[in-house]
């Protein structure tokens, strides 16, 4: 007997959910906003990699939607941040712009990455190539160090867990955490200061 997809995503949102609520030890490092946001993002159900055809496919639709459920409730809450879509027709490198508002201005930073063959299993590495070598918090390439929450928390939940996820719980608080150190150091500066002044 075959269980429709709802049920299966509407269980594993619950148990996500009792997991938040009971303090699981994989959620300690997120903060309250953090984790009713991930709790709202719509949870995957197939388990499927670039090299599964057909279910690579099935994967890529719950992807998008949960990204654009994801994007729409971000936009409801005032706090658009990114957008990205799949660079190529495999869905297997992606392309975007992420922005993160500081004393109220604008930094905007290109956002790639590419999914990995063992995909969901592993989550994508997330780069923002304009700041690598700029902060410690970062491998080459501009690939984002991600908390030592992360990965358990990733482990736990494959398949459940797709893009919007990790965008949510990775890429999300780096921002929160690295942008506003780096442009109170003075290594990275609003595109209006970076531009030579036309002013006599």
């Amino acid at each position: 007997m075959s269980v429709p997809a709802e049920s299966v995503s509407l269980v594993s949102r619950i148990h996500l959910a009792f997991d938040l609520r009971r303090g699981s030890p994989t959620m300690e490092g997120w903060d309250p906003n953090t984790k009713s946001t991930l709790t709202k993002i719509p949870l995957l159900t197939v388990k499927a990699g670039p090299r599964d055809g057909g279910a690579w496919a099935q994967r890529l639709k719950e992807e998008y939607r949960a990204l654009i459920a994801y994007t729409q409730m971000n936009k409801s809450n005032d706090n658009d941040w990114f957008r990205i879509s799949a660079a190529n027709s495999e869905g297997t490198r992606w392309i975007g712009k992420c922005w993160y508002v500081h004393n109220l201005l604008k930094y905007e930073f290109d956002l790639q990455f590419d999914i990995p063959v063992t995909y969901p299993a592993t989550a994508p590495e997330l780069e923002l190539p304009q700041l690598d070598g700029k902060t410690q918090k970062m491998y080459r390439g501009g690939k984002i160090c991600l908390t030592l929450h992360f990965k358990p928390l990733w482990a736990k939940n494959c398949p459940r867990f797709g893009i919007a996820h990790a965008l949510c719980l990775g890429l999300a608080p780096w921002l929160a955490a690295e942008i506003p150190i780096l442009v109170d150091s003075g290594m990275i500066k609003h595109k209006d200061d970076a531009a030579p002044s036309t002013e006599t």
